[in-house]
C-alpha cells in the first residue's frame, strides 16, 4: 500500500494526526501513528560512486571514523543521505556530484548519525527527514524528523524501493534500509565488518535476532556500515577464532588496505558469514575457544560480545 507524499505536503513542524491521516493510510496504531506509513513514494527529485543497479552510492568519510552515504536515483534526481554525522563533508559531496539533497534517512538517534539533520534541512528546502519509530524518546529522538518508519515499511527514492528492517540492540529503535533490487543494505551501527555495535539499549538476544535478519539476506548483498572499525575488529576476531583461515587471509587484506588509506566498507554478507565472529556463534572454532560446546547460539554471541567489550 503506498500513498503519494509530495514536497508541498512535507510538514515543517509536526502536523496533527487528522491532517496526515487524510493524506496517507495508516496500517496499525503503533507509537506516533500520525507519522507512520506502510509505504510512501519519496518525490523525485574519499570515496567513489558504486552502481549495482540503478542507484548510485557515493561514500565518504566524516568526523573521525564515520562514513556517510549519498544515494542517488539518476532517473528522477532524488538524492538521500544515510545519516548526517557532519554537514560540511555532506555539502561538499553534494556539490561535487551536482546532486540536490531531497531526503535524509536516519538509522538511529545517536548524535554522530543525526547531528546534521536540522542544518541540512534548513539548507535544502523540502528535504524530508525519515527515521526510526522505535527509539525510546519516540518522535523527539530524531532531530527534524518528518516521517517515522519501522519493520516492513517501504521507502521509495525516486524509482528505487527500500524495505525498512528493525534491528534493535545498539539502540532501542535502530533500523536498517535494504534495497533488494540494488543488493545493498545500510545498517548503521548494528553490524560492522568483522564486528557489531555495542549493546547500549538492548540485550544480547535482541542484537543476535537483529543480526540474524541481516545475515539471512542474499550472500552477495553489499553491507554499508557506518564506521571504519574493521582493523580493530579484525584483531579481536582472530583472538576468538584463531584457526579460521578465511579470517586470517582477510585480516591481511584489511591491514594492507588501511596502510594504503583505503576504506574497508562496504563488506558483503558472504564475507561476514565467513569471518565475523558475531555472525558465526555456531562455529566449532569459536565455541572451542570460548569453551561453550553445546551452548545456545545466543549464549555464544553474548559471551563473544562480553569479551569484545573488554578487549
Amino acid at each position: 500500500m503506498r500513498a503519494l507524499l509530495s514536497r508541498a505536503l512535507v510538514p515543517v513542524a509536526r502536523r496533527p494526526a487528522s491532517c496526515l491521516a487524510a493524506r496517507r493510510p495508516l496500517i496499525a496504531p503503533r507509537a506516533d501513528p500520525a507519522h507512520r506509513s506502510r509505504g510512501f513514494v519519496l518525490p523525485g527529485s574519499a570515496s567513489g560512486v558504486s552502481r549495482t543497479g540503478a542507484m548510485q552510492v557515493h561514500q565518504f568519510p566524516c568526523l573521525t571514523d564515520n562514513y556517510s552515504f549519498l544515494l542517488h536515483d539518476p532517473t528522477t534526481g532524488a538524492t538521500a543521505v544515510v545519516d548526517t554525522p557532519e554537514v560540511a563533508p555532506i555539502e561538499k559531496a553534494l556539490l561535487e556530484r551536482g546532486w540536490k539533497l531531497t531526503h535524509i534517512l536516519n538509522t538511529h538517534w545517536h548524535a554522530d548519525h543525526t547531528g546534521g539533520n536540522e542544518e541540512l534541512k534548513r539548507k535544502h528546502a523540502g528535504c524530508v527527514v525519515i527515521g526510526p519509530r522505535g527509539e525510546r524518546r519516540g518522535y523527539a529522538a530524531i532531530p527534524g524528523m518528518d516521517i517515522s518508519v519501522g519493520q516492513d515499511d517501504t521507502v521509495t527514492l525516486g524509482s528505487i524501493v527500500a524495505t525498512v528492517i528493525d534491528v534493535p540492540g545498539h539502540t532501542a529503535g535502530h533500523v536498517a534500509y535494504h534495497f533488494p533490487s540494488e543488493q545493498k543494505i545500510f545498517v548503521g551501527d548494528t553490524l560492522f565488518a568483522m564486528g557489531c555495535g555495542r549493546l547500549f539499549e538492548g540485550k544480547p538476544a535482541t542484537m543476535w535476532r537483529s543480526i540474524s535478519k541481516i545475515i539471512a539476506l542474499p550472500s552477495e548483498t553489499a553491507v554499508y556500515c557506518a564506521h571504519e572499525y574493521t582493523l580493530a575488529n579484525a584483531k579481536f576476531a582472530i583472538s576468538v577464532d584463531p584457526t579460521n583461515e578465511a579470517l586470517a587471509a582477510r585480516v591481511a587484506e584489511v591491514e594492507e588496505a588501511r596502510k594504503e588509506g583505503k576504506p574497508t566498507v562496504p563488506t558483503t554478507i558472504e564475507k561476514e558469514l565467513a569471518t565475523n565472529p558475531f555472525c558465526r556463534p555456531d562455529s566449532f572454532g569459536i565455541r572451542e575457544t570460548l569453551g561453550m560446546h553445546g551452548a545456545e547460539d545466543t549464549a555464544v554471541f553474548a559471551e563473544t560480545r562480553r569479551r569484545k567489550d573488554k578487549f
